[in-house]
């Protein structure tokens, strides 16, 4: 990176600030930091749902991927988040906006205590909140580990560096600083993608190779099979699956997204743009990783450092400069999505828990709780990114694969299939027995029986196994002990139902916490 690049690293760092303090004017309570009031239009959710499913992630451990195996990198992984959204437009979308619609709710886990009971919801609340630390800490270590490729800087700088810039303008502005500069990113991506797809397709030229004659060339060999090496047909099946849940809300921050629009149907509409991005634009960005082999000799065993080499090698500075805030877009996106997620569920469903005076809240004092939370998620996740190539942890892409796809479906199967009808029978006792079990799959799976097997577990059974298991009890054990009370129906009913169903009171369980109060 010379100075040129610099100004323009420097020069976005900026703009999100100033985005932030321009968004902090449009925040004036709880509702508007974690759901934009209701009033983002179904264009812009969209957008910023689809960038807030990336992160810097695609630019090493996916790189590392496409440069190994080649486009089972988009097979296995977009093309599934695309059609699991797409699913989700119908299935789930509408559904997650009437939450903040009908039930009033500012987080995507605060209507578990009517649906379930207190108990369900905490449990929830905390695992959902301890995997989203790890995730986003397998961010920040991604987005430093292509910092430290241009600048040297280290990895715990770079993590500072960005963690600190987020924290920042999230803090201030709330969703409405996340979708806003979420739109810039995407504007930023959009430069940034074309301009290194057209970088690698000219190198190509400059080596007699054209766009198609590519993949005849020895160097990507079976790189043109959709499905290969550990990346076969049950881990497609199972990451469709486990994406179908987790990119329509049971990660969290892409509810807020579902939950921010005006109404119902610009959520669906919100969901279905989402997914052709989704479809789309990976393509684009993927391609030079796919030929990534052609062009540079990768230093990493798993090829995480290809994309970067790459983008050293091709563009001019100013562009070198563009690529890297690509990057760190992509990052940020996801972070500050996610930051905001959590301090919805901390402050809306742990705190009045925790403590009486979270319960006399008024939207000040909220407002306040909820920007304190927002920074100590990004300190906490940032401690986290720090050992993220510990032996704990292992690699990036362990991290995000092994760890947040496998524990996502037990957290995930009670909130999203508790919204549909056909899983009206299922109450508190299959909640709890799908979540539980489906953790202690996991462990098994990825421990002692993994340890125990000759060459260990396929990963395909290690992330499917969990969420099979949840899937499973959760409608097993609603069968065998219904729990359909009136008041958990009625919380369906509203979900569910028409202008009708939209008139029903829900009555507040017994064991149920009061509410934050309102000024």
């Amino acid at each position: 990176m010379n100075g040129l690049d610099w100004a323009v690293l420097i020069g976005y760092f900026g703009v999100m600030v100033a985005i932030g303090v321009w968004s902090h004017k449009r925040v004036d309570n709880v509702s508007d930091f974690f759901t934009a009031g209701g009033k983002m239009p179904w264009w812009l959710s969209g957008i910023s749902h689809h960038m807030s499913g990336y992160s810097a992630v695609m630019f090493t451990g996916y790189a590392g991927i496409a440069y190994t195996y080649g486009v089972t990198s988009f097979i296995t992984w977009s093309f599934p988040i695309a059609l699991g959204i797409a699913i989700g437009s119908k299935l789930f979308a509408p559904r997650i906006n009437r939450l903040r619609s009908r039930l009033h709710v500012a987080s995507p886990l605060e209507y578990l205590k009517n649906r379930y009971d207190l108990k369900t919801q905490q449990a929830l609340a905390w695992s959902g909140m301890l995997l989203k630390i790890v995730d986003v800490g397998a961010k920040w270590a991604a987005i430093a580990t292509l910092l430290s490729v241009f600048t040297g800087v280290s990895l715990n700088q770079g993590i500072l560096i960005t963690g600190a810039i987020t924290a920042i303008y999230c803090t201030i502005g709330g969703l409405w600083a996340d979708a806003l500069t979420e739109l810039g990113q995407f504007v930023i991506q959009l430069l940034a993608g074309v301009a290194m797809f057209v970088a690698v397709v000219l190198k190509l030229d400059d080596k007699g190779i054209g766009f198609l004659e590519a993949w005849d060339q020895p160097a990507l060999h079976g790189h043109d099979k959709p499905l290969v090496g550990p990346y076969g047909t049950v881990f497609l099946l199972a990451f469709l699956f486990i994406k179908l849940f987790e990119y329509n809300g049971g990660m969290l921050n892409q509810a807020q997204r579902y939950m921010a629009t005006g109404s119902a149907h610009e959520a669906e509409r919100s969901a279905r743009l989402s997914a052709a991005l989704w479809l789309v634009w990976p393509v684009v960005l993927f391609f030079p990783m796919w030929m990534s082999p052609l062009l540079v000799d990768a230093q990493k065993p798993d090829g995480s450092d290809s994309y970067g080499l790459m983008t050293e090698q091709l563009l001019p500075h100013g562009l070198l400069g563009l690529v890297i805030v690509g990057f760190f877009s992509h990052t940020m996106a996801m972070c500050s999505s996610d930051a905001n997620a959590i301090a919805a569920v901390f402050t809306r469903d742990v705190a009045p828990v925790l403590s009486k005076q979270a319960r006399a809240w008024g939207e000040r004092k909220g407002l306040i709780a909820a920007r304190v939370t927002t920074v100590v998620f990004l300190g906490l996740s940032m401690a986290v990114a720090t050992q993220v190539n510990s032996p704990t942890f292992k690699d990036i892409i362990t991290v995000v694969i092994k760890w947040v796809a496998g524990l996502m479906g037990p957290i995930a199967i009670p909130m999203m299939l508790g919204l549909l009808r056909p899983f009206r029978r299922s109450g508190p006792t299959a909640a709890l027995t799908s979540w539980s079990l489906g953790l202690l799959a996991f462990w098994l799976v990825n421990y002692p029986i993994n340890w125990s097997v000759d060459g260990g577990v396929p990963l395909q059974y290690q992330v499917s196994v969990p969420l099979a298991v949840s899937l499973v009890l959760y409608v097993l054990v609603g069968y065998l002990k219904p729990e359909d009370t009136p008041e958990r129906l009625a919380v369906i009913e509203r979900i569910n139902g028409g202008d009708e169903g939209a008139s029903a009171a829900v009555p507040e369980p017994r064991d149920a916490v009061p509410a934050p109060v309102k000024d």
